[in-house]
């Protein structure tokens, strides 16, 4: 029965080949009540047709930062971001909360980018809200957290604000937020990644009961997960291998998507801890041919090489390598080719797929900085020591992909 659903779900994928795809995210809110560490957690899976990412180190008016971009972004613009004070933020497009005929909207971006420059905590994010330009020509959910504990949602449009509490048990009752492509405050049944946010649900909803939740954990079992909750399928679970369609799956509200450009997950401090240890983890390109590394607002500008522009473009290079793993899995470019991924390449019984291979390789990275990060919780970070890391990382990760044939400058 398992099977006929299976297949059944590519049959009805089919006929709704011609959708297109629209900018859109899966993020969540997990505050330190279901941690490992207690400490709270911003997870912001990026979708855009911009695939190509970068990290950027920005000295802002109050308090420098580190953000995402896309690569064609010029200043003044962040998708994701944390600064110096420990304030974070991010964004999933929302698109039920509207309330005008207004055009020239999508400055979320400019916003955040303002705001990572000039807010300590919440309190802050509240005022500048408030004091912002109307029309604010965004239509998102904001997701923040601060050093102070704070934790919220803030769902955005032209004219107005209405904060969802991390911390509230009335709206958070099991300890997290989960957001995607509507907000709670707007038109019912409207917006859109409602599948991708059942399926966040019951992955986080499994987990939370054991209160173990790490970056780690969210890389691994969101950001690169193949549940699909409408169908009721893991790709990567017997006896639902995609090798029974040689291969080939349609890529359809699953949390990794064909325009799935970064997935990051910021790691804040409790309050009272050093707000130079939020950390923000970051994963560029296709997330399950990409490998996730650490960054610090401390390091200033000397920051992973590799996660930052090069000369020429001005891409990542550790993002055009997940991408060149990418360009592998989606190979068709004719007719409705794009829609499906050869899956295979991915994960497959022979532990050969470029998600099993890289897996290993980002797990020391991740043990290698954790030991180094509890002796900086009290001793604050170790500029040497971090650039020592950063390049036995960098090392790693070349070695990495250049055994899987990916050329590296």
């Amino acid at each position: 029965m398992k099977q006929f659903l299976y297949f059944t779900g590519l049959f009805i994928a089919g006929i709704i080949l011609s959708c297109p795809e629209i900018p859109a995210c899966t993020s969540a809110i997990i505050t330190g009540k279901i941690t490992a560490d207690g400490r709270p957690l911003l997870w912001k899976h990026r979708d855009t047709d911009d695939e190509n990412n970068r990290m950027a180190f920005f000295k802002g008016a109050t308090y420098d930062f580190l953000a995402l971009l896309s690569s064609s972004d010029k200043d003044g613009i962040a998708w994701t971001g944390s600064n110096s004070a420990g304030f974070s933020i991010m964004n999933t497009a929302s698109y039920n909360l509207k309330e005008d005929t207004i055009t020239g909207m999508d400055r979320e971006g400019a916003l955040m980018y303002q705001a990572l420059s000039e807010c300590r905590n919440l309190v802050d994010f509240e005022t500048f809200l408030d004091n912002y330009p109307r029309p604010m020509r965004v239509e998102a959910n904001f997701g923040v957290i601060d050093a102070e504990g704070g934790a919220a949602y803030y769902e955005v449009n032209n004219t107005r604000w209405t904060k969802v509490d991390a911390n509230n048990p009335q709206t958070a009752p099991n300890g997290y937020l989960i957001y995607t492509n509507f907000s709670y405050t707007g038109r019912f049944n409207e917006g859109m990644g409602y599948i991708r946010h059942q399926t966040a649900t019951e992955i986080i909803s499994r987990q939370a009961a054991w209160g173990n939740i790490t970056p780690h954990w969210i890389f691994n079992h969101l950001s690169r997960s193949y549940y699909h909750s409408l169908m009721g399928i893991n790709l990567l679970d017997e006896p639902f291998s995609p090798e029974k369609a040689a291969g080939w799956v349609y890529d359809q509200d699953f949390i990794p998507r064909k325009i799935t450009s970064a997935s990051l997950v910021i790691q804040g401090v409790k309050p009272g801890e050093n707000p130079e240890m939020t950390t923000v983890w970051t994963v560029l390109g296709y997330p399950p041919v990409g490998i996730a590394v650490p960054m610090w607002v401390k390091a200033g500008e000397r920051q992973p090489e590799i996660m930052l522009k090069s000369a020429t473009p001005n891409h990542a290079r550790m993002c055009d390598w997940a991408l060149a793993l990418k360009r592998n899995i989606f190979p068709i470019t004719r007719g409705n080719g794009p829609k499906y991924m050869n899956f295979n390449q991915i994960y497959n019984s022979d532990g050969t797929g470029y998600m099993q291979q890289l897996a290993p390789v980002e797990e020391k990275i991740f043990q290698s900085y954790r030991k180094m990060m509890e002796q900086w919780r009290k001793q604050g970070i170790h500029l040497q020591q971090l650039e020592q890391l950063n390049a036995d990382m960098e090392r790693a990760v070349k070695e990495a992909y250049t055994s899987l044939k990916i050329p590296i400058d």
